[in-house]
C-alpha cells in the first residue's frame, strides 16, 4: 500500500515532481491500490532503492559510491533504463516501516528472509547465502552452546532477523535475555563486542567477516541458524518489478555478476593477513635493493621522504609488482583503475609507473589540504585521505571541530575518524559511513615500517 507520509530525513529523495505526483496519486488510490507500473517507473526515471550505509551494502568508498546492494541496484536501475534514487535510512527497522509504506520501490539493504518477514513482505530472488554467527571477544566468556548464552552481556538490533532467532531459542532456553538496541547498526554492536562493552551479539556471517578484519579481537563462536538467504524487499508500489527482477538476478548469476561483486567485497578477507615484522626485515635485504633506487627517483620529484613512499608501497603491496587485489587495485601501490588513468599510469604493473604514479597521487592530496595543517601532520593526514579518501577527511575535520579536537593535527582526527562508523555521527555528515579505523591503522602501519626502514638502512628521513 502507498501512503504520502515520508520520514523527515528522506524527504529530499522525493522532491522531484515526477515523485510527488505518484506520492499524490498513490494516496488518492489508495483504496484501490497504487496504480504504478514499469512504464510510469520509466516515465518518472528513477528507481527509489531504500538502503543503509555499511560495509555491505553502500557506502562511499575513496573513488565514490560502492558496495554490493550500490552495485546491484545501480545495474538494476540501468537495465530497466532508468537512475537509482538511494534512501539512506539508519536502521532495519526504520527500513522495513518505510518499504511497507511504500516509500520506494526496493529496499536493498542485506536484508535476510525469514518466515516472519515473509507474513509481511514479498521478497525478490535470492542473490547470496549467509549464517547468523555468534560473535564474542576473544578474550572473554567464550560460549559453546546457547545454554551457555544466560547470563551474559548479548545484545542485538531491533526489527532484525538476529531478534527473531533469540527469539526463537528462547523457547527452549530458559533465562535467555538479551538487549534490543533501536538506534545503533550491527557494525556498531561488532564494535562494542570488540572494546568490551558487550560480551556477545548475533550477526551475519559476510558482516562478521569483514568486520573482524578491522576488529581482531573478535571471534565467531558458533552459527545460530542454517544457511539463509538475502534478498530484497519489493513493496508494493514496487512489484510491478518481479518479472524483471527474476529474469535479470538469474543472467547476472549465471554470467558470473553475482560472483564478480562477491569476490569483490568478501574474496579478499579469508586471504588477508598482515605480514610479520621479520618478514618485513628479510623483504628489506631482498626485495627493496632492486625498487630502492625508484623509490628515492620518485621522491625527489615530488619532494617526500622515499622511504616513506617505500613504507606506503610496502602496506600495499609487500614489494609485489603484480600484486592484485579482488577490488581492482593492483601494483607496487596498489592503484586503481581510475586512478592510474588520472595519472597517466598506463601499465599498473609496472614498478616504475606504479611507483611514480603513487608518489604523485599522494603529493596531489597532501597539496590540497588546508594550509593550516603543517609538518608532519600534513603529511599523516594526506596519508589518511590516500587510504579512505579526502571526502571522508573533510568530515572527519567537521566532526573534530564538533567535537573540541584539533582538525589541524593528526592526533586530533585520529581521535574521531573511528567515529565515521558510528551511525549517531556519520548520518549527520556528507560524505556518510566509513571504516574510519583504517585509515588510522593504515597511517600507524606506514610509520611502523618506514621506522622499522630508518633502523635497518639507517635513513636519515626528513618529513616535508
Amino acid at each position: 500500500m502507498c501512503h504520502r507520509g515520508v520520514r523527515e530525513n528522506a524527504m529530499a529523495v522525493f522532491g522531484s515532481k515526477s515523485v510527488r505526483a505518484t506520492v499524490l496519486a498513490c494516496s488518492i488510490a489508495v483504496l484501490a491500490g497504487c496504480g504504478e507500473d514499469i512504464d510510469d517507473i520509466r516515465e518518472q526515471g528513477e528507481l527509489i532503492v531504500l538502503t543503509r550505509n555499511a560495509p555491505t551494502t553502500y557506502y562511499e568508498g575513496r573513488e565514490g559510491l560502492e558496495g554490493p546492494e550500490y552495485e546491484l541496484a545501480a545495474a538494476f536501475a540501468a537495465h530497466i533504463g532508468v537512475e537509482p534514487k538511494f534512501v539512506i535510512l539508519d536502521t532495519v527497522a526504520e527500513i522495513l516501516e518505510a518499504i511497507s509504506e511504500g516509500h520506494g520501490h526496493v529496499a536493498a539493504a542485506g536484508l535476510t528472509v525469514t518466515e516472519e518477514r515473509e507474513k509481511s513482505f514479498e521478497f525478490g530472488p535470492p542473490y547470496k547465502k549467509i549464517r547468523q554467527e555468534l560473535v564474542c571477544h576473544i578474550d572473554g566468556p567464550l560460549p559453546k552452546t546457547v545454554e551457555d548464552l544466560v547470563g551474559l552481556r548479548l545484545a542485538v538490533i531491533a526489527m532484525s532477523s538476529y531478534q527473531e532467532t533469540l527469539e526463537r531459542l528462547s523457547l527452549d532456553v530458559s533465562g535467555l535475555d538479551w538487549e534490543v538496541v533501536d538506534d545503533a547498526a550491527t557494525e556498531e554492536l561488532l564494535e562494542r563486542v570488540a572494546e568490551g562493552d558487550l560480551d556477545c551479539t548475533i550477526a551475519d556471517s559476510n558482516i562478521v567477516a569483514i568486520n573482524q578484519r578491522y576488529h581482531p579481537e573478535l571471534i565467531a563462536r558458533f552459527p545460530v541458524t542454517e544457511p539463509q538467504k538475502l534478498a530484497w524487499i519489493v513493496s508494493d508500489r514496487g512489484k510491478v518489478l518481479v518479472p524483471e527482477l527474476k529474469p535479470w538476478f538469474e543472467s547476472v548469476e549465471k554470467h558470473g555478476g553475482l560472483a564478480d561483486i562477491d569476490n569483490r567485497y568478501y574474496g579478499y578477507i579469508e586471504d588477508f593477513d598482515y605480514v610479520s615484522t621479520s618478514t618485513l626485515h628479510r623483504r628489506i635485504e631482498d626485495r627493496l635493493p632492486k625498487y630502492r633506487p625508484l623509490f628515492e627517483k620518485a621522491a625527489k620529484n615530488v619532494e617526500l621522504p622515499w622511504d616513506l613512499l617505500a613504507a606506503v608501497s610496502y602496506q600495499e603491496s609487500h614489494w609485489n609488482p603484480k600484486a592484485k587485489s579482488p577490488t581492482g587495485v593492483r601494483g607496487m601501490m596498489m592503484l586503481t583503475r581510475n586512478t592510474a588513468r588520472e595519472l597517466g599510469v598506463k601499465n599498473r604493473l609496472d614498478p616504475a609507473e606504479s611507483i611514480h604514479g603513487g608518489a604523485r597521487y599522494l603529493k596531489n592530496i597532501k597539496e590540497r589540504l588546508p594550509e593550516t595543517i603543517t609538518g608532519d601532520d600534513r603529511i599523516w593526514i594526506g596519508l589518511a585521505a590516500y587510504n579512505v579518501g579526502l571526502g571522508h577527511i573533510w568530515d572527519a575535520r567537521e566532526l573534530a571541530q564538533r567535537l573540541g579536537h584539533d582538525p589541524d593535527t593528526w592526533a586530533g582526527l585520529r581521535e574521531v575518524l573511528p567515529l565515521l562508523s558510528k551511525k549517531r555521527y556519520y548520518k549527520t555528515l556528507k560524505h556518510g559511513y566509513a571504516r574510519g579505523n583504517e585509515p588510522v591503522r593504515f597511517v600507524r602501519r606506514v610509520r611502523n615500517y618506514q621506522d622499522v626502514l630508518n633502523q635497518q638502512l639507517d635513513v636519515s628521513a626528513s618529513s616535508l
